[in-house]
């Protein structure tokens, strides 16, 4: 991603400027986002951030797991954290799963913790 992509050109109005950006910078906004939003819920479960030494630590990471997230914005290729104790599956993104299910369109196993 170009810094010509996301910071407005001086004198182009804004609309020209965002019409002009890449069809892929709202899908790596929309991942960046979802990535920090499951990095926060995973570090609030474990007790401390990724690579953190804590003695409130009570989990840890145990690597990731590639999930598809079908937006309006396009496919977005998740990588949701696994914990070696329990499980973990972001609700916000269990929620759209359930939904795609009742419809048949979910592509994934049917079990959310898998």
């Amino acid at each position: 991603m170009a810094v010509g992509d996301i910071v407005p050109v001086p004198g182009m109005p804004f609309e020209e400027t965002l019409s002009s950006a890449s069809p892929d910078l709202l899908r790596e906004m929309i991942k960046g986002f979802a990535q920090r939003m499951m990095d926060a819920e995973v570090e609030q479960l474990c007790g401390a951030g990724y690579g953190e030494v804590s003695p409130e630590r009570v989990n840890s990471r145990n690597g990731y797991r590639r999930r598809e997230w079908d937006t309006r914005a396009g496919t977005i290729e998740l990588a949701v954290p696994k914990l070696r104790q329990g499980s973990y599956y972001p609700e916000w993104l269990l929620g759209r799963r359930c939904r795609a299910c009742r419809r048949g369109g979910w592509r994934s196993s049917p079990s959310p913790l898998v």
